[in-house]
């Protein structure tokens, strides 16, 4: 009788066993696979580039923003990889700020200042939990620290400050403060255009 039970216990054993393993090595469904190669895409046409400069010494803002930003489509299987290494560049000449005259400033006596005016350049990096971008303008390349939040896993918000001075644009600042005197005039009669441009890009990850 104890060998009896001995061997039921044997079988039941090889039997769970060749179950458990038939499962394993099963083909996975094509539901599974799809859910395994689905991938974060960051796109261009869902990226919005907004910038908030400064004027008078009340430091009054003065908003606008890039209306076009290129880069290649970059995948990740999460936000954070999808974003992590994503290079852009942003044309000068799509600035815009509601209003034609600033406009035309802006890019002549401020960009046209500058070096190599054509384009900005920048690299999105993620290193150890911090973001930066490493930013290209007036000849020069520095990282600028970001602070990114990521919601729903695909809603993507990135705010920066940028100090002119690290891109060595101080120039291109006075230049600009020179033509629009008047109008960076506060009520104390000071004419002041701030160095510091504050930074905030939205995008919104698709899913391929």
């Amino acid at each position: 009788m104890k060998h009896f039970k001995l061997a039921a216990l044997a079988i039941t054993l090889i039997l769970t066993t060749a179950c458990k393993n038939e499962k394993e090595n099963e083909p996975k469904t094509a539901e599974t696979s799809a859910e395994s190669t689905i991938k974060f895409v960051a796109k261009p046409e869902a990226t919005k580039v907004k910038w908030t400069a400064y004027k008078t010494t009340e430091k009054k803002a003065v908003g606008g923003e890039f209306t076009t930003v290129n880069f290649e489509n970059k995948q990740g299987a999460t936000a954070v990889e999808a974003l992590n290494g994503l290079e852009f560049s942003i044309p000068v000449k799509s600035l815009f700020t509601k209003d034609e005259g600033r406009d035309a400033k802006i890019k002549e006596f401020f960009f046209g200042a500058m070096l190599n005016t054509e384009l900005i350049r920048g690299k999105v990096n993620h290193v150890d939990g911090a973001y930066t971008a490493t930013l290209t303008m007036n000849g020069e390349t520095k990282d600028l620290p970001l602070e990114v939040n990521i919601t729903d896993e695909r809603r993507v918000t990135m705010n920066a400050v940028m100090q002119l001075k690290d891109w060595n644009a101080l120039d291109a600042l006075a230049s600009l403060n020179k033509v629009c005197y008047e109008l960076h005039k506060g009520p104390d009669g000071i004419s002041k255009t701030w160095e510091e441009v504050g930074i905030e890009v939205s995008t919104y990850l698709r899913k391929n």
